[in-house]
């Protein structure tokens, strides 16, 4: 008996398409340029300087790519990198002028969508069989931003008791 003919080769992944993370993060982390140093400046360091609510608005937008990574199904521990990158966007929007001169040279968005692409390039995710990757994946992303929005809280909560004080009520 002739032996079996080979199974044929796996079809290539087909990814969504992640232009929706390149624009939102081009828009937020690097819209313009300031001349002379190569540096963005996006929408994400302009609504930081609203104190608490812009913080608020960069981690809704923020996300989103990591939502389009839940949806790539990048590893968990890319994954977490890009919640570390989110957080550390949370705790830059506590320092009032400087942080927002920091926040600039940071960069969340990009990062994350940059570790979002690589993984598309270089084929890198869970096998979509993986059960538990989805739970894990939602609890992860949900847990970071519920950070990242307790720590805008605290923010608000600080500046409305800071004017409350200042006021004398």
């Amino acid at each position: 008996m002739p032996a079996d003919p080979p199974p044929p080769p796996e079809p290539p992944r087909v990814y969504p398409d992640i232009a929706m993370s390149r624009r939102l993060a081009r828009v937020t982390d690097d819209l313009v340029r300031i001349p002379g140093t190569g540096i963005g400046i996006g929408l994400d360091a302009l609504v930081g300087l609203v104190p608490g609510i812009g913080d608020v608005v960069g981690t809704g937008l923020s996300a989103a790519i990591m939502a389009d990574a839940v949806r790539q199904r990048v590893p968990l521990h890319v994954l977490a990198r890009m919640g570390w990158n989110l957080l550390v966007d949370a705790l830059l929007g506590f320092v009032p002028v400087v942080g927002d001169a920091a926040d600039v040279l940071h960069r969340a968005n990009r990062k994350n969508f940059r570790l979002l692409e690589r993984c598309v390039i270089e084929n890198r995710h869970v096998d979509a069989s993986a059960r538990t990757y989805g739970v894990l994946a939602v609890a992860m992303v949900i847990g970071f931003i519920a950070v990242a929005l307790a720590l805008a809280g605290l923010l608000i909560w600080g500046l409305v008791a800071g004017l409350g004080a200042l006021l004398g009520r």
